[in-house]
């Protein structure tokens, strides 16, 4: 991800499904590369044309504690995170729905755990690069 090359204002959209946490995912076994979400989101900036949007889908996470730590075990992101990692890039959230929320899921299941998979509560946002 961090060697990612996007070329300036040549795209109009971006999706993040289910795997915008995975910017923040250590596995120890060293199977998924350290990332840097800033690096990743100063890139996408740069390559979204003016008023370009980004759509992030992800599993909920309770707020608090260390990000990494908390995707690494539940594979779940707390969408304040999302929005603070989005808006300190430059982007402005435009756009939420609750089309995928599951009041029964209580974030603290693992996502593949087989009591939540497939009903996991989900939040959807929009951002937008805001012209200059």
């Amino acid at each position: 991800m961090d060697a990612l090359t996007l070329e300036p204002g040549s795209l109009d959209a971006a999706i993040f499904v289910m795997c915008y946490h995975d910017l923040y995912w250590r596995p120890e076994d060293g199977s998924w590369p350290k990332t840097d979400p800033k690096l990743m989101l100063s890139k996408l900036h740069a390559a979204l044309k003016d008023d370009g949007v980004v759509i992030v889908q992800d599993h909920v996470a309770n707020p608090g504690g260390d990000t990494s730590a908390l995707v690494t075990k539940l594979h779940r992101i707390d969408p304040a995170v999302v929005r603070r990692d989005f808006e300190a890039a430059g982007f402005k959230l435009d756009g939420e729905s609750a089309a995928l929320k599951h009041e029964a899921d209580d974030h603290s299941k693992l996502v593949f755990d087989p009591a939540i998979k497939g009903k996991t509560d989900q939040f959807i946002y929009r951002f937008r690069k805001v012209g200059r």
